[in-house]
């Protein structure tokens, strides 16, 4: 259980967060979210005459017969949204080498693209995983709604702190009744991989923001250094002085980011890097600006 003081200190980062992303929604980050990400459908407007080019499975036969000339129906985008942010509070979500830790990152960017997804009209839902899921909110809007999320981010403490990204595709695939569009936030050190996140992102638009410390691709000379594993708790003595050690170890990360990166793109999962020393709101810009090129291209 938190203490008070415990308790003060992090709603003090939640409005401090809250802040944040509001300013940046309102100054730079809110057009570009728009332009990335469709509605789901298309609801009937008003009427027009028939224009060359036009598709003929528009042609509405009733006004056409009334007016004696052919009209077709026209239709404007639906532009309300389900947002699902689906956040990794495993253990290793709480390593940060730097300034932030990983969880920290993850709560950024959520409060960004939160705020980003109700200043558009859109609902906003959370699922918290770790081995499995810890924590689902149902989309909703409203500011207090999206701060609980954040807090709940933030403080979240699984009785299981392993990682499984097939569980928590699993249970967005069973759960969300509607197409929803799913930002998938962890660092994906977790297996399997690929046909979860393939059949997720067959029924849910899915992007995926992959967590990441810099000392976690490249490992520093430092000596022997203890390693604890967040997760399973398992201690291990590494010589960092050791080259081949360093060598060996970077040749296993850039392996599995690309593996990572090969299963994205395979499912067509747009995504980008957070590093916890990085600038997450820049490296979200990126990925928008992907997406509008895309998008309009």
């Amino acid at each position: 259980m938190l203490t008070d003081a415990q308790i003060d200190e992090m709603m003090a980062r939640v409005r401090k967060l809250e802040l944040k992303a509001r300013r940046l929604v309102r100054e730079s980050f809110s057009g570009e979210y728009r332009s990335s990400f469709q509605g789901q459908g298309l609801d009937f407007d008003d009427f027009r005459e028939y224009q060359h080019g036009d598709e003929v499975r528009f042609i509405d036969w009733n006004v056409t017969a009334r007016m004696n000339q052919p009209f077709v129906r026209k239709f404007r985008e639906e532009r309300e949204l389900s947002v699902i942010l689906a956040v990794d509070v495993s253990g290793s979500a709480d390593y940060g080498s730097v300034s932030m830790s990983k969880r920290e990152v993850a709560a950024e960017a959520a409060a960004v693209l939160g705020f980003s997804a109700l200043h558009n009209g859109d609902k906003v839902g959370l699922l918290i995983f770790a081995s499995e899921a810890v924590l689902f909110i149902p989309p909703e809007k409203g500011s207090r709604h999206l701060l609980r999320m954040i807090r709940e981010i933030l403080v979240a403490k699984p009785e299981k702190p392993k990682t499984s990204v097939a569980e928590a595709c699993d249970f967005l695939v069973r759960t969300l009744r509607r197409k929803s569009l799913v930002f998938m936030i962890s660092d994906f050190f977790s297996d399997p991989l690929e046909k979860p996140l393939g059949k997720l992102a067959c029924k849910h638009e899915t992007i995926a923001l992959r967590l990441l410390d810099p000392l976690e691709i490249k490992l520093p000379k430092a000596g022997p250094v203890v390693m604890i594993d967040p997760e399973t708790g398992f201690e291990t003595l590494v010589n960092t002085s050791n080259s081949n050690v360093r060598m060996g170890y970077a040749r296993l990360m850039a392996r599995q980011l690309e593996g990572c990166d090969a299963i994205f793109k395979k499912h067509g999962i747009d995504s980008t890097d957070l590093m916890s020393h990085g600038d997450t709101l820049a490296a979200l810009h990126r990925l928008l600006k992907k997406r509008s090129r895309k998008r309009s291209g």
